[in-house]
């Protein structure tokens, strides 16, 4: 795969209008869609479910890429991937058997992914980073949209980059969580492969152009 991908976040979508998006999506330069699934539990919010998944599926015509903000998600991936997820990710401190939900994700054909929330060290990682496709560092503590980003991302970039490298791992890193024009271009730099971008493209008066803006 390519690097430097950009995923926009529907949960910053007109929900109104969310077919109209999605379209505007397939249209742009964005390579990936990314659904943020909050349960209220694991992370102080509620998103949504299958039925906003039902919609992605019937009109998204690129990867998507699902992120599950939710306590016990092996109860859910397999739903999930027959609602069309490409790829799947699961955080480090919701999986009691991490090695075996990212098996049973990859088992049913798609793609899994580690999430770490901000405060969870890199190294946490180690005994897993050769089975997963894909590492997600959240920037900002998970739950809600519009957040400031967290400047030890770069940190953590760097020490994920190391792991992967060590590990002879073919994973890509993923950044989300207050990323936008200013820092999108250093995030690349320092070794991100997909960013994740929510606001910055929906609230934006061009999303199509703010999506080229960010990959530059």
């Amino acid at each position: 795969m390519k690097t430097k991908l950009i995923a926009p976040s529907l949960l910053s979508a007109d929900f109104g209008n969310l077919q109209r998006d999605i379209e505007m999506l397939n249209n742009s330069q964005a390579d990936w869609f990314h659904v943020d699934v909050m349960d209220g539990r694991f992370v102080p919010n509620i998103s949504f479910g299958f039925p906003v998944m039902k919609t992605v599926q019937q009109h998204a015509k690129k990867f998507v890429d699902v992120h599950l903000m939710i306590v016990e998600p092996e109860k859910y991936v397999e739903e999930f991937i027959d609602h069309g997820a490409d790829l799947v990710s699961v955080h480090y401190e919701a999986c009691t058997h991490l090695h075996r939900t990212i098996h049973l994700i990859q088992s049913k054909g798609a793609k899994a992914g580690v999430v770490l929330n901000p405060s969870t060290p890199v190294l946490m990682l180690e005994d897993i980073i050769a089975d997963v496709d894909l590492v997600l560092l959240m920037s900002v503590n998970p739950g809600f949209g519009g957040q400031k980003f967290i400047e030890n991302t770069y940190k953590k970039i760097a020490e994920t980059k190391d792991l992967i490298l060590n590990n002879n791992s073919t994973a890509l890193i993923q950044v989300d969580g207050g990323v936008n024009l200013d820092n999108a271009g250093k995030l690349f730099e320092a070794g991100a492969d997909v960013l994740v971008a929510g606001n910055a493209v929906f609230s934006s008066e061009s999303p199509e152009r703010t999506i080229e803006l960010l990959k530059i």
